[in-house]
């Protein structure tokens, strides 16, 4: 009677990226309750399970579930989430100073949801500087690949003459004789890179207006009051009473 083979079995050097990583989710797991004990910020639930939620897909299901390679959009998914909340988070700094009257710091409405953008921004390009770093000098391919079947450069024009050449229909890809077994060429994380900024870009445009419109009418943003941190112990706005109507004239 043959038996069913054995599923291969990892030695500690295979596990050992899973086991140093276990460490580093723990912490993630923790910052929240970190931040709200340590700092005298509150988190709304919506955002503190939003953001446990993102920690899960990202680390336990992306890396070590390997969804990142299993299901092609799910990084995407997740940059658009960064991009969401980080809009929040920038909106909430620059809304705390805004409220504070001790500190003479107004700004419009359209100004707080650009300063919102432009901090979610900055912290996408930072992940992407790090994720650059971390690809050059660890090996580590945070930056995945992209199979393409047409590439332009300037440097395959053999007058050197700054023109671009095009090579459309790419079907194999060879590295010093090796064909790689590839239908196209391999990009090096230039659209990975790129797709990850725009869906970025998506996710604080979308936090940003729905902050503009919250300070637009203070207090009556339900979706935006969800996402924003407040200081500990501080009351949330209320919405402003209408206006009584003026009575009549005799």
């Amino acid at each position: 009677m043959k038996h069913p083979p054995k599923p291969p079995r990892h030695s500690l050097r295979d596990l050992g990226p899973i086991i140093r990583r276990q460490p580093a989710v723990l912490v993630l797991f923790m910052l929240p309750f970190f931040i709200q004990q340590n700092f005298g910020i509150e988190l709304p639930s919506t955002l503190e399970i939003i953001i446990l939620l993102f920690i899960f897909a990202a680390e336990i299901l992306g890396e070590l579930g390997c969804y990142f390679i299993t299901y092609p959009h799910w990084d995407s998914m997740l940059h658009t989430t960064t991009g969401f909340l980080c809009a929040a988070t920038g909106f909430a700094l620059i809304d705390i100073l805004n409220r504070n009257s001790r500190i003479k710091f107004q700004l419009s409405p359209v100004y707080v949801a650009l300063a919102a953008f432009c901090f979610s921004m900055t912290v996408g390009v930072l992940w992407e500087f790090f994720e650059f770093g971390m690809d050059r000098v660890f090996h580590m391919d945070m930056q995945k690949d992209t199979i393409v079947h047409s590439v332009t450069s300037v440097m395959l024009d053999p007058t050197n003459s700054n023109i671009p050449v095009t090579i459309d229909d790419i079907t194999s890809v060879a590295v010093n004789g090796r064909d790689l077994g590839f239908d196209g060429y391999l990009d090096i994380g230039l659209y990975d890179t790129m797709a990850d900024l725009f869906v970025n870009f998506i996710g604080a445009v979308v936090f940003s207006t729905i902050g503009y419109f919250y300070i637009k009418h203070r207090g009556r943003g339900k979706i935006a009051r969800a996402f924003i941190p407040t200081i500990a112990g501080e009351a949330s706005p209320s919405p402003e009473p209408p206006e009584a109507p003026e009575a009549p004239r005799e």
